[in-house]
This record gives C-alpha cells, structure tokens and sequence, in this order.
C-alpha cells in the first residue's frame, strides 16, 4: 500500500503544475492571473463594482464547465469513431429562489443554477446524440462541480 503524500505545507509556486496564481490591487477589482505560461484578467462588470477590464469569476466558472463539456464530447466521439463535427457549449448562471425549483433538494433561499446547452454538428444519430448528452455530465468539472468540495485555505 502506498501512502498519499500531503502536501498541503508546500508553499504554491507560480509556474508550478496545477497552481493557478491571482493578484489583484485594492485600488479596484481587476486581478492578474498567471496559470504556467498563460496570463489572464478577471474583473467584474462596471455596475457590479469593477472595470469591466476581463471576465468575472463567475464567467470563468461556466468556461471551466464549457470547455470541459466541448472537450469530453469531442474525446468520447473520436474514441468511438462517430461523425462529431463541432461542439457549442451556452452557459448562463443565475441565482433562483428554491421554491421554484422542482428537482432541487433545498427549499429555502436562493441556488446556483447554471444552464447548459449544447449544440452537436455532424451526422449523428438520435442514439449517438442521446449518449452525448449523457457523456456531457461525465466531464470532470461536471463532477466537481456536484460534488463535494473541500477548499482549505491558509494565510501566508
């Protein structure tokens, strides 16, 4: 039996696999984000506060989800040999109240709803396209993000 090594004392190093870096000043909302070689902003809307100078987090949220959507699709159809042409992933987040919602589990307040849809170029058959859209909660920030989540945090 192996055991899993916690390296939860390591520090977080930029440039580093798997570590996603944010900086922003207090003057404003926009933050830097370095992921690897990869250099992005975030910022939130003018009426929410910010500049408007990047996507806000939330907008990076339905980009994790889309893309990993568009990319398990396009691997499970190459890995199966189906005429997948292009996937389009729509996403919007809101926020309902939990009365309104049939098939939630909370009944009081508000939750996150994010809705998805997806559109499947290519000569696909309705059987092919019906496990497609099956496949598309498989991706992993799918999972993730019905899951349980545990996020640690420490000051440095």
């Amino acid at each position: 039996m192996q055991e899993r090594m916690d390296t939860s004392s390591e520090p977080f190093e930029a440039g580093s696999p798997g570590v996603v870096v944010v900086h922003g000043a207090t003057a404003d909302l926009a933050q830097e984000i370095v992921v690897g070689p990869h250099h992005l902003r975030a910022d939130e809307p003018v009426a929410f506060g910010g500049t408007d100078s990047g996507p806000s987090p939330y907008d990076f949220l339905l980009v994790a989800l889309g893309a990993c959507t568009s990319m398990t699709l396009a691997l499970y159809a190459r890995r199966k040999g189906w005429p997948l042409a292009g996937v389009t992933v729509r996403l919007r987040h809101t926020q309902i109240y939990a009365v309104d919602c049939a098939e939630c589990e909370t009944t009081e307040g508000k939750i996150d709803r994010i809705e998805r849809e997806i559109t499947l170029e290519g000569s696909l058959t309705e059987e092919q396209r019906a496990r497609l859209l099956a496949i598309a909660d498989r991706c992993p920030v799918h999972q993730t993000l019905t899951s349980e989540i545990n996020i640690r945090t420490r000051l440095r």
